[in-house]
């Protein structure tokens, strides 16, 4: 039977882990070159002589001492020890920051490996690092590896196995004699107090120390109230003023960082040598452009027309071979199947629903392929940088944006982002703010009421704008629950600026199957399901005696003109006098303000559940009974002749900013912090796409 090794994969972000697991084990991670892709635990196994080897991507962080969602992820799951050992990934090309978190992690006193990543670029830059000296001086086996090009990845898996099995050997983590002196201290009162409020901690009494000598609050916060803290809290703050008067300051925090550079700076010292880069930094060229602060944001601004531009043009080309080959498949059903109530369910409830969302995958494919591409190349993280001052007045963090862009992809990793953010009221407001931010459910509403009213030539400027729109309306509203509902100071914003990489396309090609794969399960699972709850709402009750009536209308017509007069009477009543329809109905007194009659009404409430059931409402709703052949221009000309200009901008506004799917709704109360959230987010969104849209049509009907 194989034994299995349970590794954690802990780094800064940027340094490439989760390229490192996806290159070892052959998954499919989602990798991007900015801090927060990994927001929660991620992990990989594979078989290597006679083991099976799990590996648990931690999210990335700076620091174990942190207080960020990501950085409590990586400490938590380090201090519960369930793991056999810790793979520490550092970017060899910034040796002097990542070798801080790795300090850290050897007080912990854990099996652990350095991986030394990106060694390849590392060498191209002139770094040449000596690993065997490294791993001398840290007492931590070293291996120089690279991701991209997979160097060396069957040395680091040889040694996992070799660190597994060997016995804990202490590593060589040392700190000054002023700072040892005083840790020695605080263990010796804690040994010779024999306290049970520490010994229920589990934690070795040097971490203990060393956290409390660091003003750890989570220490403090477990000790306060427990009567061994009044005479230890003299003893750790007589340790304070002797380190302060050591250190000429009184800040605990700049004491251990100096302590933490002193260190990493000797060891690069040692086993490090620098020498003429071996290529030119393009990475310095290219930014000189990129983050001009006069040309940067409109250079952004063009880079997302031109993908919306694309995700319109080059996603209509297949749209309509794709509704042709469902419309003639519908013909078919309709025209071998006798019983006429099973043909209109698989014809106009389940071909006709899941193929208006079917439909626009071409965009859905397009709009990820152009997301993945701005984020695997290290652009966005500049645009976080380059859109700080910009979000600052309007009180977002800089940080804000990676978790807003990745909205325009999908609402739930957006959410799950927002763990980078540090201060509770800067993740709250980004969690409300998200929202405007379209998502991909969204696009194909937008593609068909583009499609439907704007001219061909302008289709991709009108998506583009819609994106814009929505985003400037975020900003006014998070400014406006800046300045109401969440006050606050702001937070500086930190980032690191990773080098610009050419795309793994094979990583590329991934994250945009898995989206597919994605929208295409959710057709043909919960829309589909959808579908055919819409379809029999639509359907019934049956009202047999008025379709006999009009039967009997229809025959004694005498010419075709009356007949196809009366069958559309018939159609009418039938759909407006179902359960569907007396829904519609009840509603639509609510919505009547902005134009929309019952079925805009329904399409709306369907879409709370995923926004593709509004398409796959309407798909029903406007085809029901209808003849659709190859003359037909579908459901984009349907709702052009049924919807007034002014009512469809309306439509789409308040589709643009209500509440998101049920599935992001459920991850937004869990992120901000409990069900009253979600209530908040209800009202908020409800009531800002009303005004939003009341006022659109206002000013649709006065052009």
């Amino acid at each position: 039977m194989k034994k299995t090794i349970k590794i954690a994969l802990v780094g800064q972000p940027n340094v490439g882990k989760t390229l490192l697991i996806n290159a070892i084990s052959g998954s499919h991670l989602k990798v991007g070159n900015f801090a927060g892709v990994t927001v929660e635990k991620s992990e990989a196994k594979l078989n290597y002589k006679n083991y099976i080897i799990n590996i648990i991507d931690l999210p990335g962080t700076y620091s174990i001492y942190g207080y960020s969602q990501e950085e409590k992820v990586t400490k938590n799951f380090i201090l519960q020890n369930d793991y056999d050992l810790i793979i520490n990934v550092a970017d060899s090309t910034n040796l002097e920051r990542n070798l801080i978190l790795t300090t850290q992690i050897m007080e912990k006193n854990k099996k652990m490996i350095l991986a030394l990543n990106m060694s390849d670029e590392a060498t191209k830059e002139g770094i040449n690092i000596n690993a065997k000296t490294l791993e001398e001086l840290l007492g931590v086996p070293c291996v120089l590896v690279s991701a991209s090009t997979k160097l060396n990845l069957d040395k680091l898996l040889d040694c996992i196995i070799k660190t597994y099995e060997a016995e804990y050997r202490p590593n060589k983590r040392i700190f000054s004699d002023a700072i040892e002196n005083e840790i020695q201290k605080v263990c010796e009162f804690l040994i010779a107090k024999n306290d049970p409020n520490i010994k229920s901690m589990n934690q070795d009494i040097k971490d203990i120390a060393i956290a409390l000598l660091k003003q750890d609050n989570e220490i403090y916060k477990n000790l306060h109230d427990k009567p061994i803290f009044t005479e230890l809290s003299r003893i750790i703050s007589d340790s304070h003023k002797n380190l302060y008067i050591q250190y000429k300051t009184e800040s605990v925090n700049q004491i251990f960082m100096q302590e933490y550079s002193d260190f990493v700076n000797g060891a690069i010292a040692e086993s490090v040598k620098y020498n003429k880069p071996k290529e030119i930094n393009y990475t310095k060229i290219v930014d000189k452009v990129l983050i001009n602060k006069y040309i940067g944001i409109p250079i952004f601004l063009f880079f997302m027309w031109l993908l919306f531009w694309l995700t319109f043009t080059l996603g209509s080309i297949p749209m309509d071979y794709i509704e042709a080959g469902f419309s003639a498949l519908g013909d078919v059903i309709k025209e071998n199947i006798a019983n006429e109530m099973l043909a209109s369910l698989l014809a106009d409830g389940i071909i006709g629903g899941v193929g208006a969302v079917i439909l626009f995958l071409p965009n859905i494919i397009i709009l990820f392929f152009g997301i993945a591409l701005l984020e695997t190349t290290g652009y966005m993280a500049r645009v976080s940088f380059l859109l700080d001052g910009f979000f600052h007045k309007f009180g977002l963090h800089g940080k804000s944006f990676i978790p807003l862009v990745t909205g325009f992809g999908c609402s739930v990793p957006a959410f799950m982002a927002t763990r980078t953010l540090k201060n509770q009221k800067d993740r709250l407001l980004t969690l409300f703010i998200i929202n405007f931010m379209s998502c991909g459910a969204r696009l194909p509403v937008y593609v068909l009421f583009v499609g439907a009213f704007a001219p061909e030539s302008q289709a991709g400027n009108w998506l583009f704008a819609i994106y814009i729109l929505g985003a400037i309306l975020g900003l006014i509203a998070a400014k406006i629950l800046r300045m109401t509902a969440f006050k606050g100071p702001d937070e500086p914003f930190v980032m690191e600026m990773p080098k610009y990489r050419i795309p793994n396309w094979k990583l590329v090609w991934f994250m945009v199957y898995n989206k597919a794969k994605m929208y295409i399960k959710k057709a043909g699972t919960f829309i589909l399901a959808a579908t055919v709850l819409i379809w029999i709402a639509s359907t019934f009750p049956l009202h047999k005696d008025v379709v006999a009536e009009y039967e009997q209308k229809i025959e004694l017509a005498t010419s075709d003109e009356q007949k196809d007069e009366l069958s559309f009477e018939l159609e009418k009543y039938l759909i407006e006098n179902s359960y569907l329809g007396m829904t519609g109905k009840i509603i639509e007194p609510v919505f009547a303000p902005l134009g929309f009659d019952w079925r805009l009404s329904v399409s709306l409430i369907s879409g709370l559940a995923a926004k593709e059931v509004a398409i796959s409402t309407m798909g029903v709703l406007y085809s029901l009974g209808s003849e659709v052949d190859e003359t037909s221009q579908g459901l984009m000309s349907k709702i052009k002749e049924a919807i007034p200009v002014d009512v469809a901008i309306a439509f789409i506004l308040f589709v643009m900013i209500y509440n998101p799917c049920l599935a992001a709704t459920i991850v937004f109360g869990k992120e901000a912090g409990g069900a009253r959230y979600i209530g908040y987010l209800f009202l908020f969104t409800t009531f800002m796409a009303y005004l939003i849209s009341f006022i659109g049509l206002f000013i649709a009907r006065l052009i």
